[in-house]
């Protein structure tokens, strides 16, 4: 392995070929670059997606009402659905629930803070909302039970709508005026992936008792304890036959009240991913394979160009093992070096593209700050795992040496005196 007249033997031989050489470490070089940007590109979109469906729990379910489109127990079809606040407490003894929030929408409603004023969103809810949504408080607090019990007139608003009424004054403490009727602000949140962060949140009793709601919601929002899409499938159809004996509809009636799933969609799509990962590593190791094979031709005609001088070596006494060791070094030694140089561009590329992704991301934050947008990002941290890095070298150098045996072999097979007759 660390004879001095192989090595240099090697190095004449690569010398005397250098296009050969070349061309034959190019492909594999190539094979695992491609490799590499590939991997880190499957990384780059399944990291970017995964993002997105954090920005809420991502075993969040939204159930809002609908018609029923089936008769049922001698009731007609084309009955609306209206939830009230005591279905809160009927899903939450569904098991597999965890939080619960009824909300009632307001729709967009003027605030008015001294001489600005404006159109806002307002969602009316329970404290557990902030863990349906993952709202980030930035100041302050979120409603908490007192808040709903208490029926306290208090309100958290989203960033934006901090920025236009107070500008750079502070807000928590502050009375806004919510459709004339003055609110205390105690928190502000941002919700993350949103580019407008004009929600105002307020407690469900306050808002039902003062803008006439009375004890109507227009739908619930919830988390799950589930972690495979049968169990989320289970809980689901557990809902839909509760919720279907309270208002006497067919469970089987999508129509009766719809459903949004998330962790459901979360698992397929990460399926879907996990195919398309499957699908690049066939890809790039079919690659790797070509370059392989390669290797293995320039090995032949290497062993053929070669025949005579592996001859005279066998007629003075060289061994089998020591003419395999020479080509399989030969070989070896290329597979490593073309593949070592494909990883450190490949992996290279990824991480400066992931450095400057990271720059803009920090100048959208920055401008997001401003009062400017951010929004979803479809690409993210696109880079190779250091422990597949390292597999694909381990791979390549392991290839690299049975593409060199096949040759190798059939060079230590060969006879003298037949070596020293070929043309």
């Amino acid at each position: 392995m660390f004879d001095i007249d192989k090595w240099q033997e090697i190095f004449a031989t690569i010398k005397k070929n250098k296009m050969r050489t070349f061309l034959t470490g190019f492909s594999v070089a190539w094979g695992i670059f491609m490799l590499m940007i590939l991997l880190g590109s499957g990384n780059g979109l399944s990291n970017g997606v995964a993002s997105n469906f954090m920005n809420d729990a991502v075993n969040a379910m939204w159930i809002w009402t609908g018609k029923t489109t089936i008769a049922y127990e001698g009731m007609k079809t084309g009955r609306t659905i209206q939830f009230h606040n005591a279905d809160q407490e009927i899903i939450k003894k569904v098991p597999g629930i965890g939080a619960v929030s009824g909300r009632y929408f307001m729709g967009n409603t003027r605030y008015s803070y001294n001489k600005e004023s404006g159109e806002y969103t307002t969602i009316t809810c329970q404290p557990e909302l902030i863990q349906v949504e993952n709202l980030v408080m930035e100041e302050g607090r979120f409603i908490n039970q007192i808040d709903v019990m208490q029926n306290r007139k208090v309100v958290v608003i989203g960033a934006d709508m901090k920025t236009a009424l107070f500008k750079d004054s502070t807000a928590i403490g502050e009375y806004v005026n919510v459709n004339n009727v003055p609110f205390k602000v105690v928190g502000v949140c941002t919700e993350p992936g949103s580019t407008r962060n004009r929600n105002a949140y307020m407690p469900l009793s306050t808002a039902q008792m003062i803008f006439n709601g009375s004890n109507r919601l227009h739908n619930l929002a919830l988390t799950i304890n589930a972690e495979t899409l049968d169990e989320s499938q289970a809980i689901e159809d557990q809902i839909r036959n509760v919720l279907g004996r309270q208002y006497k509809f067919d469970p089987k009636d999508e129509s009766a009240i719809g459903l949004y799933n998330k962790l459901e969609n979360y698992i397929q799509t990460m399926r879907i991913f996990q195919a398309i990962k499957i699908f690049i590593w066939i890809i790039g190791i079919g690659t790797l394979i070509a370059g392989i094979v390669g290797v293995s031709n320039i090995m032949l005609i290497v062993v053929k160009e070669r025949t005579k001088e592996i001859g005279i070596r066998k007629a003075i006494g060289a061994s089998p093992s020591s003419v395999i060791g020479l080509i399989l070094l030969d070989a070896i030694m290329i597979t490593t070096v073309a593949g070592y140089i494909g990883l450190v561009m490949g992996t290279g590329l990824m991480e400066m593209i992931n450095y400057f992704m990271l720059q803009s991301a920090d100048a959208a934050s920055a401008a997001a700050a401003n009062g400017g947008q951010q929004g979803e990002s479809v690409f993210l941290n696109p880079t190779v795992d250091f422990n597949i890095a390292v597999s694909a070298t381990l791979l390549l150098i392991v290839a690299g040496a049975i593409a060199g045996y096949i040759p190798a072999k059939r060079a230590a097979s060969i006879k003298p005196i037949e070596a020293l007759r070929d043309e």
